[in-house]
């Protein structure tokens, strides 16, 4: 996800954002702005600068810094400007305009069913619906339910289904249990990224702690490739990394669990490993994912801290 207005300005890091890499087979941009001509504008700069195939509107972030400039969710309860995004941007692209959404602002008050067939009918060509509202944040289930209700007055443009994935039983339930083309799996990947084996081998995977510091070691390396190995460089691999093992020490290995499948939800009691490296991994401490960092990107500078700013990486 990028800021319209910092792409358009030329912001380098804005930009290493929507850097693809020669790896992947399908790649999107998630732009999130508030106004028609500069989304517009952003979204022909990014047809014409780099290969991407789609580009996404969010109307989903509910961060009060998003919110409060009239950007992420806000956009739900601001139709006529939503319209003229989305009229705007598909009238300067030769690729496919997607849009997330939530169900709607309110915790009582669902609008994500009125909003759908407008978004259909204003040239958008597939909307994934996130469960919850703006105001439930992560504290609430996902609504299936009402995701299943809003894909079939989706039809027939597709509609993808967001929430509380984590397993591939859970990625079962949703395809079975609603009518949307597919799912988009957000914390579930960040806490379990090897969900999409479970996925496709229908199995879990107790993948063992070894194997989980060599994806960390693949992460950082594509991050100083990504960023440069200078001091700038690893400084910002390692904020991303710990970011990342924010929500990756949430992963309760499948060979100590008393119940499978994990739950996204669910916060366990303090629980030891089977090693000390499984255990550290598991810590919720920041001090422990520092020195994960550290084991794969040396010693922290003096005075360094670190403060996750996502608060969808927390137990609810």
């Amino acid at each position: 996800m990028a800021i319209a207005t910092n792409l358009l300005q030329a912001s380098a890091s804005e930009w290493a954002l929507v850097r693809r890499d020669p790896s992947e087979d399908i790649f999107g941009v998630q732009i999130c702005g508030a106004y028609p001509d500069s989304m517009t504008k952003t979204a022909q700069m990014l047809c014409n600068e780099i290969d991407v195939d789609f580009i996404d509107i969010n109307c989903g972030c509910p961060i009060d810094l998003v919110y409060q400039k009239g950007e992420g969710c806000a956009l739900m309860s601001r139709t006529g400007r939503f319209q003229h995004i989305c009229q705007g941007m598909t009238s300067v692209m030769d690729i496919p305009l997607t849009v997330k959404i939530r169900t709607g602002i309110y915790d009582d008050k669902n609008i994500a069913h009125q909003l759908v067939p407008k978004l259909r009918d204003w040239g958008v060509s597939m909307v994934t619906l996130h469960g919850r509202s703006r105001e439930q944040r992560y504290t609430r289930l996902a609504d299936w339910k009402y995701i299943d209700k809003c894909s079939r007055l989706a039809d027939p443009m597709p509609m993808f289904g967001n929430g509380d994935i984590m397993s591939f039983e859970d990625y079962n339930f949703a395809r079975e249990n609603s009518n949307v083309a597919g799912t988009m799996i957000a914390r579930g990947a960040l806490i379990k990224p090897w969900i999409f084996t479970e996925i496709k081998e229908q199995r879990h995977w107790d993948i063992s702690a070894p194997e989980r510091l060599d994806l960390l070691r693949e992460f950082t390396n594509c991050g100083l490739t990504h960023w440069g190995s200078d001091t700038q460089g690893v400084a910002t691999t390692r904020r991303f990394l710990l970011e990342w093992l924010s929500f990756l020490h949430r992963y309760i290995p499948v060979g100590v669990l008393e119940r499978v499948p994990q739950k996204i939800n669910e916060r366990p009691p303090s629980y030891f490993c089977r090693n000390d490296l499984e255990t550290m991994m598991a810590s919720s401490n920041c001090g422990d994912w520092i020195k994960i960092s550290e084991l794969l990107l040396g010693p922290v500078p003096d005075g360094f801290s670190f403060l996750p700013k996502h608060k969808a990486n927390s137990y609810q």
